[in-house]
């Protein structure tokens, strides 16, 4: 059976939040999704105000602490990313954009991500395709088409009287399956200690061949 890492990151600043619970809705759809396909799914998710000082002590000195590596090494080696955001002066929270900032800039390439972001009031919902989107653009990973924003006044109701919340997570979440299922990137994640060529050109030229 095939095995599928998917991993959740959560920006939220509150506990519990919205936006751990959207994360945990759209990671629980997704992975259902994949399981259906008969594909075993290992998720790991990492709730980023955990790793906060991590990750200013990262920005400022270069270096990761073993938590923080954790969650690097986990995304760096994903098959499918779901980022979870809250909205914050219309655009990512801060924290979300530090963790972003510390991620090696290969490791999210062709990189499936579904994209959450919460906030009080459906205003805020293009933030998703002005500012996010372009984020993981940017860093060559493919986000799905479908971004699901969760207003305050989404949970517990029918949401936009268009389209449920429940409804547009599982959208999303089965975009993203449909992409994970397609994609393979076994081949970029690669050991950062490995050599290129054979240890013999570093003693005398030998190649080994």
């Amino acid at each position: 059976m095939t095995t599928k890492r998917i991993v959740v990151i959560s920006a939220g600043l509150s506990t519990p939040s919205s936006t751990r619970q959207l994360a945990d809705r759209l990671g629980g759809d997704a992975v259902s999704l994949l399981q259906e396909r008969g594909f075993e799914v290992e998720t790991q998710v990492f709730e980023l105000r955990d790793l906060a000082h991590d990750i200013t002590n990262h920005l400022l000195m270069g270096f990761a602490p073993p938590k923080l590596q954790a969650a690097l090494d986990a995304v760096s080696s994903a098959d499918g990313l779901i980022a979870v955001t809250p909205i914050f002066t219309t655009s990512y929270a801060g924290l979300f954009k530090s963790f972003i900032d510390v991620i090696d800039p290969q490791a999210l390439t062709d990189l499936p991500v579904l994209i959450g972001a919460t906030g009080g009031t459906p205003r805020h919902s293009l933030a998703i395709d002005y500012a996010i989107r372009p984020l993981f653009t940017y860093l060559h990973a493919i986000p799905v088409t479908t971004g699901v924003f969760a207003a305050t006044s989404d949970w517990g109701t029918e949401g936009d009287g268009v389209r449920s919340l429940p409804d547009r997570i599982f959208r999303g979440a089965k975009e993203f399956a449909d992409l994970v299922e397609r994609t393979d990137r076994s081949e970029l994640v690669r050991d950062p200690f490995a050599l290129d060529r054979p240890v013999g050109h570093l003693v005398g030229g030998f190649t080994g061949e």
